[in-house]
């Protein structure tokens, strides 16, 4: 009677990835496969050839002057997000202020930075528009009619002013950590050296802290250039940013183009692909310092 080989191990099964399935379904389901289907029918026409005239289509006045809007739009609610986002967390972070403010920011931040869409949109216009309860309140107490001034809500800086709700908390949310990890041995570095608090900030902190903040801009851009819930439930079709020209085409109940819209979100995804990626990147930079 032969001998038995030795017997073959068996190859457990890898049960520590059964944890990433749902999100691998997820991202698959509504992530990769949406984008790559309105990748493909960029580049399609209705009955499913091969064209180009979609993205020629992107060049058309109308289509640029959206974009630009677009582009305006996110790099002004993206620029003073930072701005004003970054002096609440220096504030916070490294100010005299009570330390029990930076839970309660922190949280407000947390919840603010996903407070978007028809919500938000009711909420501005709740307060501050036409009949609003600022607006009224103004007019009423102090004969201040801000409209008569030439404020608008339904316009490119209501718009702007609507997206900072979301902006300042996310910068707050980012650059938090950056400011946490500037290591006090700086400081007493160059306190010692004989830098004044003007110089340190200047030629130490800044300078580490730059490629957090420029990718945070980029972050931050690409949240408000993406967003179009918020811009449609506050200004319908009164402003023709990208996501609202491409919603008009996508639901092809008047302008019937969806390939059109597809071209349309395909340059979409390529903007803030390239901002989402500067971001990756500049993030990455600016971890080497504060590990």
């Amino acid at each position: 009677m032969a001998a038995n080989g030795p017997a073959t191990p068996r190859t457990p099964l890898p049960l520590h990835w059964l944890g990433i399935v749902p999100f691998a379904l997820f991202a698959l389901l509504f992530l990769i496969g949406p984008a790559l289907y309105i990748v493909t029918g960029a580049f399609r026409t209705p009955d499913g050839g091969f064209t180009l005239a979609n993205i020629r289509g992107l060049f058309t006045p109308s289509i640029l002057a959206s974009y630009w809007i677009s582009i305006r739009i996110s790099v002004a609610s993206a620029l003073l997000g930072c701005v004003i986002g970054f002096s609440i967390a220096a504030a916070v972070t490294l100010g005299n202020l009570p330390k029990g403010l930076r839970g309660p920011l922190m949280t407000f931040s947390g919840v603010a930075s996903n407070f978007a869409g028809v919500p938000l949109a009711f909420a501005f216009l709740a307060t501050l528009g036409r009949l609003g309860l600022v607006t009224v309140t103004l007019k009423s107490w102090f004969g201040i009619n801000i409209y008569a001034m030439g404020f608008n809500l339904l316009s490119f800086s209501g718009l702007t002013l609507v997206y900072l709700f979301f902006q300042i908390p996310l910068m707050v949310l980012i650059i938090t950590p950056a400011l946490d990890g500037l290591k006090k041995e700086w400081k007493e570095a160059a306190t010692i050296l004989g830098a004044s608090g003007f110089q340190y900030w200047r030629m130490v902190a800044f300078p580490i802290l730059f490629p957090a903040i420029l990718g945070t801009f980029a972050l931050l851009f690409a949240n408000a250039f993406g967003a179009v819930a918020t811009a449609y439930a506050l200004t319908g079709s009164s402003l023709s940013i990208v996501p609202i020209v491409l919603f008009a085409q996508i639901r092809g109940d008047v302008l019937q183009d969806p390939h059109l819209g597809y071209a349309l979100a395909f340059g979409m995804i390529v903007v803030t692909g390239i901002a989402n990626g500067l971001y990756v990147w500049l993030r990455a930079r600016s971890e080497r310092w504060t590990r």
